[in-house]
Formats: C-alpha cells, sequence, structure tokens
C-alpha cells in the first residue's frame, strides 16, 4: 500500500480527523447545541472521505495501471470494481 500513496499525508489527514472526532467528543460534554455537533460531524465525515479518495487515486494509478500492464486485466477490472464498491458504500 505505501507504494500506492502518499503515506505521510494519509496520516497527517487521519490525524486530523482524530482531532475532529475528540472535539465532537468533548462538544457533547460541554452541551453544545445540536447544529454545531452535526456541523462537525460533517465536517469529519467529509475529511474521512476525503481520504478515500485519495486511497482511491492512489489503486487506480499504481496498482490498477500495473494489474492492466502487467499482471491479469480481468482480475484487475474485477478488484477494482470491488474498490470502487466499498469507496461507495462510504458514503
Amino acid at each position: 500500500m505505501k507504494q500506492c500513496m502518499n503515506s505521510e499525508n494519509l496520516h497527517r489527514r487521519l490525524k486530523k480527523i482524530i482531532g475532529q472526532v475528540q472535539a465532537i467528543d468533548r462538544m457533547i460534554d460541554e452541551d453544545v447545541p445540536c447544529e454545531d455537533v452535526l456541523a462537525q460531524l460533517n465536517a469529519a465525515k467529509s475529511a474521512l472521505h476525503k481520504v478515500g479518495q485519495v486511497v482511491l487515486e492512489g489503486h487506480i494509478s499504481h496498482c490498477v495501471r500495473d494489474g492492466l500492464e502487467h499482471g491479469d486485466p480481468e482480475e484487475t477490472i474485477a478488484r477494482f470494481t470491488k474498490a470502487v464498491e466499498r469507496f461507495a458504500n462510504m458514503i
């Protein structure tokens, strides 16, 4: 997986999301209005979705390309389809 994407970028994004989730947890304890909690939940969800996009882009640019050029194209397409289905289920 490391060869498919910039792991530092992913770790940075994930740490930010962890911070967002921790802030949401504190908001609940601090009795913050529901609308504000929902806004922060949406921001964390969007950030997590972006991480999924980065992973999928890396999969396409490395794994799919390599599989089509040097491997079994049918298996590559099947695995790519499965990856897209998993990503679509995140939404």
